[in-house]
């Protein structure tokens, strides 16, 4: 933003010093008279020059340019004598930085080093090609902001506080004790799982508490049954993110709703956003499949691809974890475990149940007082939840579940004072990695951001289609976008504003029904949300598959891999299914019942029993 005196009038003037070639730029001024009506700028080049005229609306302006070809650039403001540089790049080097970080992932298993290139590769192309900038923005700009982000660092000392948890209820003997309790209930590697993924439903208020508590819980049960690692951080990551973003009462139901009211007042519409939502939730086809899919995994003993491999090993070999894991060894190691002979399960379960509760209640807390001040006094038990802060909930419960767990272990003299603070220490240097990780997903989100990644992605679809088609088409841009950038919630905000007027216009376009636009406007919704969960559960850059892989101790590229062929079966069947036959008036209802008969027939069909050989 600059500000600069021209006469007896300023101009403030903001121009991106960035931009993709063939998309769209957004540039704004003010401060003009309000008798003037239009102005000029010159945008040049070495070998470029073009006049723009702008108009003026009571002394401002806000336009979008599109510049056709990359280069070097200049945007001229004659009037002010002052011009802007701007660095246009081809826009399919946007999505460089999140493919590179992938794909160096998936082949080199070396998740850090892949998402640091991954970064610098896009600071590179906003800085100018310049080797020395990049690496200095890679540090001082993309690492910090990630860091200094208020969210994030919440869900940093969030994920801390809670591997203290971890350690002091594992090296009490909570950890064991659960599991010894829990093993007499889950005496067969099916009970395992099925556990596993009741645990998962039960944790339903938070994806981030979902993966680190049902993960760091069940693990030793599955290790004892011979469940792979893979399979335990499949069934964690299917049940976290899945589970929160359809319950009725979440931390993710405020931001959904309000992304969704968002969307309808730029339409106009007087639909109720938190009606629209519930609307979508039967339509939601992909969340509701995967967590179907999980239990006939579970029940029929079969796998197919990467994880019928890994089952395999795990029951055969006793190998829980690939040879060749790179999981965090902290975890198995005997500096987190001990005291195995006083093991009891509630030195174990009441933190793990204090965690819970408290961060229910400071959901609710957090969310009356943000009614109390919006003044509405008329409420029901989701507007509290929608209105609620999840993040200060979740550092109350860790913190709270920290002091309830030392507090029992040194009433019970299990631990003195000097060992329950080092059992403490080495639960939060247990997360260490999964931090470095999250910080470095954090930053590709950012980068991928500022390169326009999804402007890009999204400039690819074709906007003369049937609205009936539109639906599947936003499920599979979202999840491409979701993948691509790591982030369910950040996809969702760029989507939302652009997909709720394409719905509309599209309809009104193709003179659709009042019911089909509804139906259609319900359907786009529905994608995204479904769409977003999708890419972000296969996506090795995502903050919810990154805790569930560290949460399981399963090597996280091991964990990517296995899940990648279950996650894209699912979408698949769903797609076809669920996203094009209910667009064209089949009922939801119906659309789900034929994803299950499907989904059963996939798995009996390409899926081998893991206890045969063959």
């Amino acid at each position: 933003m600059l500000l600069l005196y021209s006469g007896v009038y300023a101009q403030n003037i903001n121009v991106p010093s960035f931009a993709l070639s063939e998309i769209g730029f957004q540039i704004k001024g003010s401060g003009y008279p309000d008798t003037l009506k239009t102005i000029d700028i010159q945008l040049v080049d070495d070998s470029y020059s073009k006049n723009i005229k702008v108009n003026l609306l009571s002394g401002s302006f806000d336009t979008t340019l599109t510049i056709q070809n990359s280069g070097d650039y200049k945007l001229i403001f004659p009037d002010i004598k002052t011009d802007y540089s701007i660095n246009v790049i081809p826009g399919i080097l946007s999505i460089v930085p999140p493919l590179l970080a992938i794909v160096l992932a998936l082949l080199f298993k070396q998740v850090v080093i892949s998402l640091i290139l991954g970064i610098y590769s896009g600071a590179l192309f906003i800085n100018g090609y310049n080797p020395l900038t990049a690496f200095l923005r890679l540090i001082d700009k993309y690492i910090i902001q990630s860091v200094s982000d208020v969210s994030h660092t919440q869900v940093i000392v969030f994920t801390l506080l809670f591997g203290g948890v971890i350690g002091l209820i594992s090296k009490s003997g909570g950890t064991t004790g659960i599991a010894n309790s829990l093993s007499k209930l889950a005496r067969t590697r099916r009970s395992g799982m099925i556990a596993t993924w009741l645990s998962g439903l039960l944790i339903f208020f938070d994806d981030y508490a979902n993966a680190l508590v049902v993960g760091n819980l069940m693990r030793p049960i599955t290790d004892k049954l011979k469940v792979s690692r893979e399979k335990l951080s499949f069934i964690v990551d299917a049940t976290s993110a899945p589970v929160a973003s359809i319950f009725i009462v979440s931390s993710w139901i405020g931001y959904e709703v309000g992304l969704i009211q968002d969307g309808l007042t730029t339409i106009g519409s007087p639909l109720n956003a938190y009606s629209v939502f519930l609307d979508s939730i039967i339509f939601r086809f992909y969340p509701i499949a995967m967590l179907f899919f999980i239990v006939v995994i579970a029940l029929t003993n079969r796998d197919f691809g990467p994880m019928l491999k890994a089952e395999r090993r795990a029951l055969k070999e006793g190998l829980v974890s690939s040879p060749t894991s790179s999981a965090n060894q902290l975890l198995q190691s005997s500096e987190l475990f001990g005291n195995e002979d006083k093991a009891k399960w509630y030195n174990g379960i009441v933190p793990i149940l204090s965690l819970v509760l408290i961060t229910i209640a400071g959901l609710i807390f957090t969310g009356l007082s943000s009614l109390k001040e919006q003044g509405i006094t008329d409420y029901g038990v989701r507007d509290v939840i929608s209105n609620s802060d999840s993040y200060l909930a979740l550092l109350w419960g860790s913190s709270s579940a920290c002091v309830i767990a030392a507090v029992m272990i040194i009433a019970q003299r299990i631990l003195s004072v000097k060992e329950t603070i080092d059992a403490w220490f080495n639960g939060i240097r247990s997360m260490l990695l999964a931090i470095l990780i999250l910080t470095l997903a954090w930053a590709i989100g950012s980068v991928t951001n500022e390169m326009r990644t999804a402007d890009y992605i999204i400039s690819l679809i074709s906007q003369s289609i049937d609205p009936r088609f539109l639906p599947v088409i936003v499920f599979a841009i979202c999840g491409l976008i979701s993948f691509a950038t790591g982030t369910s919630w950040g996809t969702m905000a760029i989507i939302f504003p652009i997909v709720i007027p394409l719905s509309a216009a599209v309809t009104q376009m193709n003179n659709s029904s009042p019911e089909d636009t509804h139906l259609i406007l319900i359907g786009v919704v529905s994608s995204v949300l479904a769409g977003c969960v999708w890419g972000d559960h296969c996506s090795p850059i995502s903050d919810t598959t990154i805790l569930s892989s560290m949460a399981s101790s399963c090597d996280h590229i091991d964990h990517v891999r296995t899940q990648l062929v279950y996650a894209v079966s699912v979408a698949v069947v769903t797609m076809l299914i669920g996203d094009i036959l209910t667009a064209f008036g089949l009922s939801p209802y119906i659309a789900l019942l034929l994803i299950a008969v499907v989904l059963i027939g996939v798995v009996y069909v390409f899926g081998k029993r893991v206890d045969v050989t063959s």
